[in-house]
């Protein structure tokens, strides 16, 4: 059965008016050509939805029972095909699911969540934890926001970049390379904890180590960066992470940090999102929150201004 949608307006303007002649002023068309959708709507349901009566017309006991029904329809659809309206965060009531690097929530999940409360009380927050392999979570919807040291492959995948971080190398109080200059021959010959979620015990640091002849012994991977860094408090293993994104549990812990005697760029942090979402006023909210949020580690006076334990030696 083909329904003509444009009957719902017809049918909602009739029951509003109880004439031919008040439904086809109000929707701009001709007397006759609402007698017309009238018609269709009598065939389409089976009843004749205005008689008349004397003068005038009154609505069948059919047309009372879905008057209401109509309009609400005819209202949501509206809504449904008209351009979005502004945003209205006290009202809003939504669930985000948010997957980031455990060091990033850890250093900026809190801030997030008591942004989100302030300015949207009705918003839920999920945050996920990274899985040990790659998903289409975003694709299939199940994730709205995900954090990424890369740019994505899939061209239908949004992404931002919203700060760079330094690597440096996290060590125990008291540690043997905290005395003196940290050169990059003792970085080498120390014994090293990588973080990794597959479990790898090779990354780009070995490959830089390579090309100058060096090699590094790499003892264990662990799975997240607060992992790693409680090994590397109760050990003398040697941890390298980025900065700002592990400097507040580094803190909580006690670690020193050392500059790492190598030059590697900068490691990049993105924000990733579905092009599902570009137009989505509520999504753009949060992504815009997270990144002020985000960004706050990078433009922390201590971010640039705290000096390091030591300097390295070259």
């Amino acid at each position: 059965m083909q329904l003509d949608l444009n009957l719902l307006t017809a049918l909602d303007a009739l029951l509003e008016e109880g004439s031919v002649a008040g439904a086809a002023a109000r929707l701009h068309v001709t007397a006759p050509a609402m007698s017309r959708s009238l018609g269709r709507i009598r065939k389409a349901t089976g009843d004749q939805i205005l008689v008349r009566t004397g003068r005038s017309m009154v609505p069948t006991i059919r047309a009372l029972a879905i008057r209401a029904q109509v309009h609400t329809l005819v209202q949501q659809a509206h809504q449904l095909l008209s351009a979005q309206r502004e945003l209205d965060l006290a009202a809003l009531e939504r669930v985000f699911t948010v997957r980031w690097h455990d060091a990033l929530t850890a250093a900026s999940g809190t801030a997030l969540i008591t942004a989100v409360h302030r300015q949207a009380p009705g918003v839920r927050l999920r945050l996920s934890a990274e899985p040990a392999t790659d998903d289409a979570e975003l694709r299939r919807g199940e994730v709205d926001l995900e954090s990424s040291s890369s740019t994505p492959a899939l061209p239908d995948i949004r992404h931002r970049l919203v700060g760079k971080d330094r690597l440096v190398v996290a060590v125990r109080p008291g540690h043997p390379l905290t005395e003196g200059p940290l050169s990059l021959e003792r970085y080498a010959a120390a014994e090293h904890l990588t973080v990794s979620r597959r479990g790898s015990l090779r990354d780009p640091i070995d490959d830089a180590l390579t090309t100058r002849g060096l090699e590094r012994r790499v003892t264990a991977a662990g799975p997240t960066a607060a992992f790693a860094l409680q090994l590397a408090l109760e050990t003398d293993l040697v941890v390298t992470l980025p900065d700002a994104v592990t400097r507040t549990a580094r803190d909580q812990l006690g670690l020193a940090a050392l500059p790492l005697p190598l030059p590697l760029p900068d490691v990049p942090l993105y924000l990733l999102w579905h092009q599902r979402y570009d137009d989505d006023r509520a999504h753009t909210w949060l992504r815009d929150l997270a990144t002020e949020t985000v960004q706050a580690l990078f433009t922390a006076p201590t971010a640039t201004q705290r000096p390091l334990t030591n300097q390295t030696s070259q």
